[in-house]
């Protein structure tokens, strides 16, 4: 992952300001590959792991959570043809809403109880197309939101608040 600008550069001051907290509106969880989301209230994040009764609860570092948009939900559904997207279909564990994931590239930052640190981009996969119909994959490039790994574990809860945390390197 490129490095970020020094903070105390002018475009390092504009990357680290951001408008608000995000807050957390959906969690779900994969038991197993294929297997259809399960939608919880709360999660528990494991250090190192993953949430605690997904399919990447294991050894999975920097996939240990993914995490998508909740304004681009509208967008992905545009773009396949859709009214709406709901968001398991989607097979992203969390969905947030009111702060820019992309703001977070390279960042650590408290979701709930839990520190995390983006790692990569989610790009979608070919179960797109059958969750979204054809051109599904097309419609969520760009869209997919990050992978996280649990630097601190904790728990997560719907409505909780996603606040950057300092630098990964922090």
């Amino acid at each position: 992952m490129p490095s970020l600008p020094p903070a105390d550069s002018a475009l390092g001051k504009l990357m680290a300001t951001l408008p608000r907290p995000g807050r957390v509106e959906w969690i779900g969880l994969r038991p197993a590959r294929g297997a259809a989301m399960r939608e919880v209230d709360e999660a528990v994040a494991e250090a190192g792991r993953g949430l605690s009764g997904d399919r990447y609860s294991g050894a999975s570092g920097k996939r240990g959570i993914t995490l998508i948009q909740a304004e681009h939900l509208p967008a992905i559904a545009a773009l396949a043809g859709l009214d709406a997207v709901a968001p398991a279909a989607l097979r992203r564990n969390i969905v947030v809403s009111g702060l820019p994931l992309i703001a977070l590239k390279g960042r650590r930052f408290r979701l709930g109880e839990a520190l995390l640190e983006t790692t990569e981009p989610c790009d979608p996969c070919s179960l797109m197309e059958a969750a979204l119909g054809p051109g599904g994959y097309n419609a969520m490039r760009g869209h997919g939101g990050w992978c996280a790994r649990i630097v601190q574990g904790g728990r997560i809860r719907r409505g909780d608040a996603l606040v950057p945390a300092g630098d990964a390197a922090a």
